[in-house]
């Protein structure tokens, strides 16, 4: 109900390219003038950028996405809407790129919500008829959705972790030195992870750590209260994680999520 109505309310796909409403300004400036206040410029830049959402939809599912009965393209257009209201300019990234990311987490959740409903299916479901013709095993429905899911979570948790290689690699970090230096401790990995979040939410640190390829040590020991030689002894595994907290990595965010929550509840509670 909630996709035919997000279909509704935004119409057919157009055809993209022309310069409706400042369609030919940055997508930043006419963010900028929707975030002001301008809601019919709201409309036709998204009319204007639906060819970029279904592109990024057909993209993530690794096929054809029709606009006109596909939900991903209905997830992805919702997406992009929230994307409007969510980008911030002073993060330093182009707005494409923040769509994209948002486009990216909403299909994700919703193959993983397409995963739990098909393996939640009750038993009565697992006979009966499609169409008149010959009785279907939704049981077989259920596995290859699975077999989907599944695929595309895998297809996606790899170009992330190609991407953050390329990070990484310009800060001098591999996967291997991860590796050799991730803390063995629980109450240590909560604690580094509190110092990553810390790094990871402040656009400015992150930014000199990149182009310098160093860890910000002397403001972090403001920030943090912790130690010049906490932080020296940790510097890639605190750099790796504010590289993944901060960037386009909602897969592997989530590993890290739980850990950061736990960091961020004890803080509170010692403060």
């Amino acid at each position: 109900m909630l996709l035919l109505l997000i279909k509704r309310l935004f119409g057919k796909p157009g055809s993209g390219g022309n310069a409706r409403n400042g369609a030919q300004e940055p997508p930043e400036t006419v963010v900028a003038r929707i975030r002001a206040g301008d809601d019919a410029l709201r409309e036709s830049f998204i009319a204007d950028y639906r060819p970029y959402i279904a592109k990024a939809a057909s993209r993530f599912c690794k096929r054809y996405i029709d606009p006109s009965r596909d939900d991903e393209y209905s997830i992805a257009l919702a997406a992009f809407n929230e994307a409007i209201d969510g980008y911030d300019d002073d993060a330093g990234k182009s707005f494409l790129g923040f769509a994209d990311t948002v486009i990216r987490r909403r299909l994700i959740d919703y193959v993983r919500k397409e995963q739990r409903h098909a393996r939640s299916l009750p038993m009565s479901a697992f006979e009966g008829e499609q169409s008149g013709e010959s009785p279907v095993n939704a049981a077989e429905t259920a596995g290859a959705m699975d077999a989907y899911v599944t695929e595309r979570l895998s297809e996606s948790r790899r170009l992330e972790i190609e991407a953050l290689a390329e990070r990484l690699e310009r800060c001098g970090i591999s996967f291997t030195d991860l590796a050799d230096r991730s803390p063995r401790h629980a109450d240590s990995r909560a604690m580094l992870l509190g110092i990553s979040a810390e790094l990871a939410s402040r656009p400015e640190l992150m930014a000199a750590m990149e182009r310098h390829g160093r860890l910000p040590i002397k403001e972090l020991m403001e920030y943090c209260r912790v130690s010049r030689k906490t932080l020296e002894r940790n510097r890639k595994y605190i750099m790796a994680t504010a590289l993944i907290l901060s960037g386009d990595f909602p897969l592997l965010q989530s590993y890290l999520q739980p850990a950061v929550q736990e960091a961020a509840a004890s803080k509170e509670v010692g403060s």
